[in-house]
């Protein structure tokens, strides 16, 4: 079944009110004012966005106090982001830490149910709003489970931390974030920049009672979205290895800012000296739980990207109709005509590339590694190239401070190294659909032929 590419009417709702509230909240203006301050991110913008319209629970599911929507909402969501360049940690936090929490919770209960010899529950399928055979089946394991237990067969497991993570980024009365660097990308080795040093006490504010901690040493540099996080995701090296969580305030844990090209999405290093730390999951599941956040990450920004690439196409239209020269619009001249239809041409390609990676992910389609390779390095190049169109078809206002041209090429040219460069994203593309490498074409093309 062929993917549907369209916007639904939810994504063009939630579209639209967002497009409202960044348009007062998030002004060029304000934007730029804010990337000269020592705090760089909008938190009152961040608390609206998050709250009170519910971008923080997007991905997560009711039960847990989410919308329980899927990655097209988000992505849609993105593209808005992107165009007002909003300097709001939703990537880091509504995005990647989000499915990464999501891929450890259904690993552990997966886990759980083995060890039980029961079929896999999510963590959040509790059974309501459930009918008809859904219900029966989840009352039926329910009270398998009950039976189970009073007989003394089957043994309590504990809450997923995963799971207790979720309900709090859910409200956004916690803001998380992988700590990862933000050049890592998909499907590519596991983070080493920290590892295990240690055991904690058992009792810590981190593990809780009776519960033992594990001590991280390391650094993580160049983390985006770290710097309002309340919450540390830090993959470490152990054995196994194992990803944890840290809380950002706690002792031994050091987060530096970094001048970043985009101010808008501020880095920082993360050091780690002995800071305690709570297990989520340790192993293959570890390693999934990162690739899914990559994986996450790398889709919503092709959309932000997206929604950048528009603005910038749609600021300088309005542009070049206004500007006169030799008595008539300057869009009038032939060759900025081609170079903007140039430009259309490619945002429209790179609009279905983006629909069908979230459209992929959503429906947990197999071809995702394909679809959001695709995405990413069409919507990055995409974003760039408008923004440099932008700057130069503006002319001697577009290279100036005060107008917020450079913001929108700052914000393309740093996300298109973010989670992968266009150039990497393409090289695994080409291994994604079995293609040959670059030097290995002419000695496939001599061997057909002969």
């Amino acid at each position: 079944m062929a993917a549907d590419l369209l916007y639904s009417e939810t994504e063009r709702d939630l579209a639209a009110a967002l497009s409202d509230l960044l348009g007062s909240a998030a002004a060029p203006a304000g934007v730029l004012a804010r990337t000269e301050q020592p705090e760089t991110y909008d938190a009152k913008l961040w608390r609206t966005v998050a709250a009170e319209i519910g971008i923080a629970g997007l991905l997560i599911p009711e039960p847990l106090g989410g919308a329980g929507a899927s990655n097209r909402e988000l992505a849609a969501a993105a593209e808005q982001f992107g165009a007002a360049v909003a300097p709001i940690p939703y990537l880091g936090s509504a995005v990647v830490a989000t499915a990464a929490l999501l891929a450890a919770a259904r690993s552990a209960a997966a886990a759980d149910a083995d060890s039980a010899g029961q079929a896999p529950v999510a963590p959040w399928a509790s059974g309501e709003g459930l009918s008809g055979p859904a219900a029966a089946a989840r009352a039926a394991a329910l009270r398998a489970q009950a039976q189970a237990s009073a007989s003394g067969s089957a043994r309590t497991t504990p809450v997923s931390p995963a799971a207790g993570l979720l309900r709090q980024l859910a409200d956004g009365s916690l803001t998380a974030v992988l700590a990862v660097t933000a050049t890592a990308a998909p499907r590519g080795p596991f983070p080493a920049a920290v590892r295990v040093s240690g055991l904690g006490p058992a009792g810590s504010p981190v593990g809780g009672a009776g519960e033992r901690t594990v001590k991280l040493r390391g650094m993580v540099r160049a983390v985006a979205d770290a710097l309002p996080a309340g919450a540390l995701l830090v993959p470490a090296e152990g054995v196994p290895n194992g990803l944890f969580l840290v809380e950002a305030t706690a002792p031994g844990v050091h987060r530096i800012p970094v001048v970043s090209l985009d101010m808008t999405r501020q880095l920082c290093d993360i050091s780690f000296d002995d800071a305690e730390a709570r297990q989520i999951v340790v192993g293959e599941a570890a390693a999934a739980a990162v690739d899914a956040g990559l994986a996450a990450g790398a889709a919503v920004l092709a959309a932000e990207q997206l929604g950048l690439a528009q603005r910038c196409l749609d600021l300088t239209v309005a542009y070049v109709r206004e500007r006169r020269q030799f008595a008539r619009p300057v869009g009038s001249f032939q060759a900025l005509k081609h170079r903007l239809a140039d430009l259309w041409t490619t945002i429209t390609l790179a609009r279905a590339a983006s629909r069908y990676a979230a459209a992929c992910l959503a429906d947990d389609d197999p071809d995702a590694p394909v679809a959001i390779a695709l995405a990413k390095s069409a919507c990055c190049e995409a974003a760039v190239l408008a923004a440099e169109e932008m700057v130069q078809l503006h002319g001697g206002i577009g290279f100036t401070w005060e107008h917020p041209a450079h913001l929108y090429l700052k914000r393309a040219k740093a996300a298109s190294v973010t989670f992968g460069t266009p150039g990497a994203h393409l090289a695994a593309l080409a291994t994604l659909v079995d293609l040959p490498a670059p030097g290995a074409l002419p000695l496939v093309l001599a061997v057909l032929v002969v």
